[in-house]
């Protein structure tokens, strides 16, 4: 089956509500292919790899959550940004992308997805901006030590975290951010959980850990928010009847 490319885009614009958001980059189409989508593949990156791959699988649209043209970089197009626009101009393939609109989703978002993959309930948030959750909290469905939690990580990720131990043995509670929300650890420790996850860490981070006895996971960028896109990918397939390839680019960061 195929979809028009416009319905697409407005089908995550209801979805995902982008205008809400004050964002990093411009969240929607950012470079326009062929009016009709057929074959999409998603990604977390737009790299050269994953459009590398689009265009040897034929794909007519790649949907990412982290596409281009981010705030405060230089507007020229050259280099890097010349060849990963270059080609996708010249095999007429859109590229669709969707950064805080994709992390905050209730049910699509990368958080949501996240607690979802590891089995922790969600009994809040660690606070509001627009009224959209800023990472969320729970529990695990059953209480583990720093080591065993790293376990799951790594069984559900398919990569080990860095691992900063907290005071908390067994750890029953848990708060999670995607991506580099390292600085939401804070958060996390005013909040009272006893561990806290996100994808990077920062120098500061292990002190802040340490002083505060709150576990910290670093799980990696990459590996954190490779759900969110292939939830909502699932969605459009329901929607339109599309073809669907997720590609993951592996990233260690």
């Amino acid at each position: 089956m195929s979809a028009r490319l416009d319905d697409i885009t407005q089908e995550l614009k209801s979805l995902l509500r982008p205008e809400q958001f004050n964002d990093y980059s411009p969240n929607g189409l950012q470079v326009e292919g062929r009016p009709t989508v057929v074959r999409m593949i998603s990604g977390v990156t737009a790299c050269q790899a994953l459009i590398d791959k689009a265009i040897e699988m034929e794909a007519d649209l790649i949907l990412v959550h982290h596409g281009y043209f981010w705030r405060g970089e230089d507007a020229v197009v050259t280099g890097i940004k010349k060849n990963r626009i270059q080609a996708l101009l010249k095999h007429n393939i859109s590229l669709l992308a969707y950064h805080l609109p994709l992390d905050v989703h209730v049910e699509l978002g990368n958080n949501a997805q996240f607690g979802k993959l590891l089995g922790f309930s969600v009994n809040g948030d660690l606070g509001k901006q627009n009224n959209n959750s800023i990472g969320l909290k729970g529990a695990l469905q059953e209480s583990a030590s720093g080591n065993e939690l790293a376990a799951l990580i790594t069984d559900k990720l398919g990569r080990a975290p860095l691992h900063i131990p907290g005071k908390a043995d067994p750890i029953k509670t848990v708060a999670w951010c995607t991506g580099a929300a390292q600085n939401y650890v804070e958060l996390a420790v005013k909040a009272g959980v006893d561990a806290y996850i996100t994808g990077e860490i920062s120098e500061q981070t292990v002190h802040i850990a340490r002083e505060t006895g709150i576990h910290f996971y670093a799980a990696g960028h990459h590996a954190t928010e490779r759900y969110g896109v292939q939830a909502v990918a699932a969605h459009l397939v329901k929607r339109f009847g599309l073809e669907h390839h997720f590609v993951d680019v592996d990233n260690p960061v």
